[in-house]
């Protein structure tokens, strides 16, 4: 009954419009899930998918929480010191098109975000290779080599202490700005054409 209305509808009602197919949501990448299965990890992985300048765009990051601890700044992520910008695997963005983080243009694909934190600026760092495990020793010349640009942004102060990572978007028309926060800080990291 259901398919002959539907057929019904179809053939007597107003032309479909139909758009292209689209790609499914990349999935997050991991790594060392047999050392590390993703259940146990203090830092659980999660992501934020959003849209912007016409692309569909994911952000997967492990989310590492203080813990009575002292991150930002201290001796686990000091200023001025490279960081994976999570925890595990590096932060990686996925666009199904292009977009511009920061400024730096990229193409359609797969990128890892790294930043250097300081007290009140920090540097993005956008790279082609996701491969590597996200700790900093990993960031070798071979990976730094396929970075295509770091930017400077200016660190916030947030109201209260966040326990944990967050990563969230806000979306704005044809742009976007992801929005970490952490500890107490925040950055605003702005994505768009």
């Amino acid at each position: 009954m259901l398919v002959v209305l539907a057929l019904t509808l179809l053939s007597n009602g107003p032309a479909l419009r139909t758009e292209p197919p689209q790609p499914a949501d990349p999935a997050c990448i991991t790594m060392n899930t047999k050392q590390l299965p993703l259940a146990t990890r203090k830092s659980p992985l999660d992501s934020v998918a959003f849209t912007a300048a016409g692309s569909r765009i994911k952000v997967c990051y492990g989310r590492p929480s203080l813990r009575s601890r002292h991150m930002l700044g201290g001796e686990a992520i000091p200023y001025g010191k490279l960081w994976r910008t999570g925890a595990n695997e590096p932060t990686m963005i996925h666009t199904s098109g292009p977009i511009s983080i920061a400024g730096i243009k990229v193409g359609a694909g797969s990128y890892s975000l790294y930043t250097v934190p300081g007290p009140s600026q920090w540097e993005l760092i956008v790279n082609r290779s996701i491969t590597q495990w996200g700790e900093e020793s990993n960031y070798t010349e071979a990976v730094k080599a396929q970075e295509i640009g770091r930017a400077k942004l200016k660190a916030e102060a947030v109201d209260r202490p966040v326990e944990t990572l967050t990563i969230k978007a806000e979306p704005a028309g044809e742009s976007a700005t992801l929005v970490l926060e952490w500890e107490k800080t925040r950055l605003r990291i702005p994505v768009g054409k």
